[in-house]
């Protein structure tokens, strides 16, 4: 399949999958007006690359499940590696929460005070 045809079965971009296939996630072969060509194995793939990346983790991230990503990941027991990205992913996440939390705090403070309390920030 083409790469239009694999963007369209996955609900993504080509250039989302142009990005996926240099990161090496991904592989295509050239047919020979140069265009790429997918087997139909990529829909799984890509599903699953998408699967990981909206769950938070990052293309570097995804590497690590380079070995699962043609079955069904949602299901798959994590391998302890696995485990230690989405755990490290974890913490990296909540960390810019409670930096994002923090600023949003002073920020509603700051308006509250610049105001009189007159108006009141949406939560």
């Amino acid at each position: 399949m083409r790469i239009g045809e694999l963007a369209g079965a996955t609900g993504t971009t080509s250039r989302a999958l142009r990005h996926y296939e240099q990161a090496g996630l991904i592989s295509s072969q050239r047919a020979s007006n140069g265009y790429r060509v997918y087997d139909e194995r990529a829909v799984v793939r890509v599903r699953n690359i998408r699967y990981l990346l909206a769950a938070g983790l990052t293309l570097d991230d995804v590497r690590v499940f380079l070995p699962c990503l043609d079955g069904d990941v949602a299901a798959a027991p994590p391998s302890d590696k696995g485990l230690r990205v989405a755990l490290d992913r974890l913490a990296v996440l909540n960390e810019r929460i409670a930096a994002q939390t923090e600023a949003r705090d002073r920020l509603q403070a700051a308006l509250r005070q610049a105001t009189g309390d007159r108006i009141r920030p949406v939560a």
